[in-house]
Formats: structure tokens, sequence, C-alpha cells
């Protein structure tokens, strides 16, 4: 109706939707919960739960003025720690911990782009644990990731590079005695892994090499299922050892060159047991289980986002799921 009065709400009143007085700490609530919910989802729980009737368009609206100024304060650390300006100290005083680093991409649906890749990256340390090797029935000691925290971009290397360096360098990896890189056998990974920490092993994930080799046995004996179950277990030992031509001459040898170059590729990626005697994890799991965890905020039935708030989005869910979103909250708020 033309000329009628707007209607604000109590809260909305106390937000600060009228004349920019708001409640810091509720609005530091809506957005945390904005990371593990959807709007309409958040809203109903900030209803039920806090006794705040507030509108999704409250929500999505402090969302993005939040998710704004973490995507600021993102870019100005990238800055200031960009691997120009950053000066180490000697290599005499570098820290014991082991520290790992792994990538991995995933889709989201951009509003006119259509399915675009997110790039998330984790960073962890590294800390033994003792348990029963399946390959063996022995007990021995495996590398698993603790403590992890998480970056994500929608954008290409370029864009995703400034962030990954600048929380390993807030987590301490380039002061790391020892440190690797897990991934899958992606070129864009390992190229920007030289690019970023050239001291780090690389390792190949254990587990996407072997569905590798278990493609390479079905392709060597296509119409005998038996004999590449049979090669592939045996392969799978040569596989752990680092005893790659074992499985590149066979596959070679029968014109299968789609299937040896990985393995050609990342022969040096595929040091397992060397790897696993210096305490290092084989396996990316961690980083693979925090992509899904990305999509399942940001790609669930029918979401589309524009693609500023969906990198504004890809912020707060880090920080929701590695912890650290109080920390970062401080910074900007």
């Amino acid at each position: 109706m033309s000329g009628a009065a707007q209607v604000f709400s109590p809260i909305d009143i106390a937000l600060g939707l009228t004349d920019g007085l708001y409640s810091q700490g509720l609005a530091q609530q809506m957005v945390w919960l904005s990371g593990l919910l959807p709007y309409a989802q958040c809203s109903a729980v900030l209803e039920r739960i806090g006794q705040y009737p507030i509108r999704n368009s409250s929500v999505w609206q402090y969302v993005q003025k939040y998710g704004e100024a973490l995507v600021l304060e993102g870019q100005h650390e990238a800055q200031q720690v960009s691997p120009e300006r950053l000066v180490l100290a000697s290599s005499s005083a570098d820290h014991q911990h082991i520290k790992g680093v792994s990538m991995d991409g995933g889709m989201v649906n951009i509003r006119g782009e259509g399915w675009k890749e997110i790039k998330v990256g984790a960073i962890y340390d590294v800390s033994l644990r003792l348990e029963r090797d399946a390959r063996t029935g022995e007990y021995a000691e495996f590398a698993h990731a603790q403590d992890l925290s998480y970056t994500a971009v929608l954008g290409d290397v370029q864009q995703f590079s400034p962030a990954l360096w600048a929380l390993a360098v807030e987590q301490q990896v380039p002061t790391a005695r020892q440190s690797s890189v897990t991934a899958d056998g992606a070129e864009w990974i390992w190229n920007l892994s030289a690019d970023l920490f050239p001291d780090s092993s690389q390792i190949v994930d254990w587990f996407h090499a072997t569905d590798h080799l278990s493609e390479a046995a079905h392709a060597l004996f296509p119409d005998q299922p038996k004999r590449a179950e049979t090669w592939f277990h045996q392969c799978q030992d040569d596989l752990f050892l680092g005893n790659i031509p074992a499985i590149t001459d066979p596959l070679d040898a029968a014109g299968l060159s789609d299937h040896s170059h990985y393995f050609h590729t990342h022969q040096r990626r595929m040091q397992y047991q060397e790897f696993r005697e210096q305490g290092l994890p084989i396996g990316s799991g961690s980083v693979e289980s925090t992509v899904k965890q990305f999509k399942a905020r940001l790609a669930g039935p029918g979401m589309r986002w524009k693609r500023p708030n969906a990198q504004r989005m890809l912020l707060i869910r880090a920080a929701v799921l590695d912890n650290s979103f109080d920390t970062r909250w401080k910074a900007v708020a």
C-alpha cells in the first residue's frame, strides 16, 4: 500500500534492520547457524529454541554482511603472508610437529553459470595410532589427521592458492620439519603443491591408486574376472611396496598405456611403505569427507547461489566446521 508506514518486528529493531543498531551476540549466532543449516531452517531453530522470531530475509542479510567481512579479512590476511612478503626464520628453528595438507574439489550450482567447482584445502596435524593392519593382520602405527583447519574457494587455482597458503602459514606448515601433501591424481593439485610446498612429501591417496589398479586389472583381463581379481591382489602388494614397474610393464606390453600412464606419472608419489614408515598419511579421506560436508550446505536439493554469496558461505562453513568461527568473528565484528 503506497505511503503506508513500514512495520518492523521487535526483533528487527533489536537487530538493527531499521536504524543500524544491532545485537552482536544474536547476529553472531545467526551467522554461525547459517553455516550449518539453510536460512529457513535457521529461522525455525532460532524461533523454536531461542524464542527469536527472525525472518529468513533477516538471517540472509546478516550472512551477507558478515560473510563479506570474512572474505575481505581473508584477502587481507593472504596479502600479509604472501610468499613474496613472508620471511621465515632459519630452518634450525623449525618445529617437530608433522603437518599434513590435502586438497580436493566439488561442484556447486551457480546462478547463470551452472555447476562450478569449489576447491577445498585441509591442513592438519599428523598423529600416530596403533591399529591392526588389514593387509598383514598385525598391529602397526598408522598416521591420522587431527585438528583439521579448512579453506574453500569458488574459483580457479590462482584464486585458491593465496587462501591455502594463508591457512598453511597460520597452521605453521612452512616451519614444520616434516610435512606431506596427500591427494588424488589431479594435475592442478600437484602443480600447486610444487609451488607452495616444495619441501613436502607428495603422496597419491592410496584408495584412489587402488581404484585405478582395479580398473587396470579389468582392462588387462576384460573377459576373465577371476584372473583380473588375482592380478589386482598380487599387484596391490607391489603397489604398497612401491614396485611400480610390476604394474606398468604388463600394461605397457598389452598396449594399455591409458592405464599405465597414471602409475608412470605418480611413481614417486606411490612409495607407500616408505611413507608409512616415515609416519605420513597415505590416505586423503579427511579432505574428501570435508568436500562432502561443504556440499551438504551448498549443494542441497534445489540450491543455486549467486557467486559472491556462495563464496561468503564457503568461508562461514569452513569456520564452523573447524571451530575457528568465534576467533574469525572477533576479527570482523
